[in-house]
């Protein structure tokens, strides 16, 4: 045991270097800035178009590209970064194809403008009904705003623009929200909070931080009393793709408590890719990686060699399928994966079995061998419990 724990506390400590490795890259690239500043920033784009407009010229936006991975590199202590040179994209006023978006940024940037101006928070979905007919969906409005927030060089909260929450979370944590609303979370699952940045007074005496992939893997943990067999602890997901939110969430408890994180996803290409997601972010974020990684983050399961290991009865196996195929090849090639050796010949295996297990095919050996007998084996043979 004593050797388990030496090797607890070197890993706790190579975790707290990590998280200074972050917040320094955060700084020097992507932080958070005073309500002026953000003003005067877009004060600064609403001055160019009219200065355009002055010389009878049709005024452009300049937008990153934020769906290319040539515009991203990547740095194993942070994850995937926008590049400084990466490809940009003019969006033309007097273009058939563009103008209905520049009109829907400037019609954004003006929300957003008297939203700072106030001092005041909307949720996109706010912004989205107060002129539905322009902004057309909310997935049109929500790319702009992710857009808006690269080209200005803030966070999303830095425009004073939330998002709705999907993400729930359980365990023993306790905190105030920014309006001095406490939250303990230690009884029920509860919303991630919209506002993640704003909280305050986080308190707890968690050993880890289980993120999982799905409401029904959750659900079921929550019905096997997980929390409690395992208290201290914390559970949290994000239903699936995780919201921003949710990996605000998953990285303001690793910064701050600054305890292991561990991921539990299905042992398929959409799990192992969701995983990537909590730690090392997305193409399209990238812009925004150093506020929202968790690069510490480790893959508990469910392993592709556990399903060997463990004897998955092959009938509630699944066999991959052409998409599959492509998102695991694609998985491949990606610069994180050549960090982790281990990765790669899961991959492998799972490409070579041409099949793929859910967690709840755990299910198959025993009705509660995932709480009982596989996540506690995992949790004690690193020393965690």
């Amino acid at each position: 045991m004593a050797e388990h724990l030496s090797e607890v506390d070197k890993l706790r400590a190579k975790l707290l270097q990590n998280i200074e490795a972050d917040d320094e890259t955060a700084t020097t690239y992507f932080s958070n800035v005073v309500r002026e500043d953000v003003l005067l920033r877009i004060e600064k784009v609403i001055g160019n178009i009219v200065s355009s407009l002055s010389r009878e010229e049709a005024p452009v936006l300049l937008l990153n590209s934020r769906s290319q991975w040539s515009s991203v590199r990547f740095e194993k202590p942070v994850g995937l970064l926008m590049t400084s040179d990466c490809t940009v994209t003019t969006l033309r006023s007097n273009g058939s194809l563009s103008l209905n978006k520049f009109a829907v940024i400037l019609k954004a940037l003006s929300t957003i403008y008297n939203l700072l101006q106030n001092d005041s928070y909307a949720t996109k979905r706010d912004m989205y009904y107060n002129d539905p007919q322009l902004f057309g969906s909310q997935k049109i409005l929500d790319t702009v705003v992710d857009d808006l927030s690269c080209m200005l060089k803030v966070s999303r909260r830095s425009l004073h623009v939330l998002a709705t929450t999907k993400g729930l979370i359980i365990g023993d944590l306790c905190y105030l929200e920014e309006d001095g609303t406490r939250v303990d979370c230690s009884f029920t699952a509860v919303p991630v909070c919209s506002n993640v940045r704003g909280i305050i007074s986080v308190t707890s005496s968690a050993k880890f931080v289980l993120v999982i992939e799905k409401d029904a893997t959750f659900q079921r943990l929550l019905d096997d009393d997980f929390c409690t067999r395992f208290y201290p602890c914390i559970m949290i997901t994000g239903k699936g793709v995780p919201d921003i939110n949710s990996r605000l969430m998953v990285r303001r408890l690793w910064e701050t408590l600054q305890i292991p994180v561990f991921a539990l996803v299905d042992a398929d290409p959409h799990g192992i890719e969701i995983m990537c997601i909590y730690k090392y972010g997305s193409v399209s974020m990238a812009f925004e990686a150093a506020n929202l990684t968790v690069s510490s983050m480790l893959w508990l399961g469910l392993l592709p060699s556990d399903i060997e290991r463990l004897g998955v009865p092959h009938d509630v196996l699944i066999p991959f399928t052409e998409a599959d195929k492509r998102k695991m090849n694609s998985l491949k090639k990606r610069p994180y994966i050549f960090c982790h050796p281990a990765w790669e010949r899961e991959i492998t295996l799972m490409l070579q079995w041409n099949q793929k297990a859910e967690i709840q095919s755990l299910a198959s050996i025993a009705p509660h061998f995932l709480t009982r007998v596989y996540l506690p084996n995992k949790l004690c043979h690193g020393g965690w419990i």
